[in-house]
């Protein structure tokens, strides 16, 4: 892994970047008019038990991370990544307006599976074409633009899902039917806009690529995802600093506000803490990242005001300004060209198994030993991160 080049400071996004950035913001607009809707959906409308909002869930982010690790391998494959793209996007938009038919928790249960399966089809290879449409030195304000859009989309999500709501006298059925507007323009953006590079395939390279795709992943690469399963075990679901804030003080009605706040916090974080990471090396901000999110967690157990917990949340925005982009431009550097998407998977994969116990995990020691505990378990397993990511990798740029 070399020294980075020498970083323009102002950096250009490919068309491709910008379109899939515009996708992945009219997707989650979708999804967030649905997600943060779906316990009351199961547990008022539908008449099932909390054991289901957590069962849904559950099964939801698990097919998520299986899928995104096998469809990257499928698209080292192909030669053209859009299709899978375009593939997933749709499964997903299609399959989310269906939950206004659901009459049953098992239906639920099956569309928000559908639903996950074409978000995992669709990750690795997007991913894939985001790297190779952009140059190298320039990855992480790339990925930080996308997700920087991703997280904008959470913030109008709600928000759209309330006009609805307020149209409709608090129908949820017509939220989720809604969907079909934003998904679908999202399909017609990946059709109309985003153009793939073709990539010149000789015999060589196709015997290449084949040999990278049943070889083992680079040591290298292996090491940094250790490092991201140790930060992932800490790295519980956020739902629980809404939860954390509603001890403090926080009034129920102000709750969307402040999961809003949070979405906007990390959308505004993504770009500029992208080229912060182009220009300083993307290890060296991810350690960065690393430690500010200890601090945040730790913040936010010892906090006793609300606006103790809005101090932490600040420290909270820039670790996902510096970490989401430069997470999956240091993916590609230790990769190599050939297995980016099996890389891409395996990246998910990890962070996305390891979800589930550190949700579980911290559910349990809120509740057994209190936030302290809870959130300083958390911060701990953040600083050993970050601890490894600068003994491995501290005094060199990627």
């Amino acid at each position: 892994m070399s020294d980075a080049a020498p970083v323009d400071p102002r950096p250009r996004l490919a068309r491709a970047v910008v379109a899939l950035s515009a996708v992945s913001f009219l997707t989650d607009v979708a999804a967030d008019m649905v997600v943060p809707y779906l316990p009351l959906f199961l547990t008022v409308t539908l008449g099932a038990s909390t054991d289901w909002v957590g069962l849904v869930e559950g099964v939801a982010e698990a097919t998520a991370a299986v899928v995104k690790y096998i469809s990257g391998k499928v698209s080292d494959r192909m030669p053209r990544k859009k299709p899978l793209v375009l593939l997933g996007y749709g499964v997903a938009n299609l399959a989310r307006p269906l939950l206004s038919l659901a009459a049953a928790p098992w239906q639920v249960l099956a569309i928000r599976f559908v639903d996950r399966v074409g978000k995992g089809i669709r990750t690795a290879p997007r991913d894939v074409l985001i790297a190779r449409e952009t140059p190298a030195q320039h990855r992480a304000y790339a990925f930080g633009f996308h997700r920087g859009m991703d997280n904008l989309g959470a913030v109008f999500g709600p928000i759209a899902a309330m006009v609805v709501l307020a149209a409709t006298h608090d129908d949820l059925r017509m939220v989720f039917a809604a969907t079909i507007v934003p998904g679908t323009l999202s399909l017609l953006a990946v059709v109309l806009f985003v153009r793939e590079t073709p990539v010149v395939e000789t015999e060589a390279t196709k015997r290449a690529a084949a040999d990278d795709a049943r070889g083992p992943l680079p040591t290298e690469l292996k090491r940094f995802l250790l490092l991201v399963g140790v930060f992932s075990l800490g790295n519980a679901s956020d739902g629980f600093l809404v939860l954390r804030a509603h001890q403090l003080g926080v009034a129920v009605r102000w709750l969307p506000v402040a999961w809003g706040a949070l979405s906007l916090m990390r959308a505004v974080a993504s770009v500029p803490g992208g080229w912060v990471a182009d220009r300083i090396g993307r290890p060296r901000a991810l350690a960065l990242g690393w430690w500010l999110y200890a601090a945040a967690w730790l913040g936010f157990g010892l906090a006793t005001r609300p606006w103790m917990a809005g101090v932490a949340l600040v420290a909270y925005g820039a670790y996902y300004g510096l970490t989401e982009g430069t997470e999956r431009a240091l993916v590609a550097t230790l990769a190599g060209e050939r297995a980016l998407g099996r890389a891409y998977g395996a990246f998910n994969l990890v962070a996305g198994l390891v979800a589930l116990p550190a949700s579980v995990m911290f559910g349990k020691l809120l509740r057994w030993h209190g936030p302290r505990v809870a959130f300083g378990v958390g911060a701990a397993l953040a600083a050993a991160a970050a601890l490894g990511m600068t003994a491995q990798w501290g005094r060199r740029r990627a």
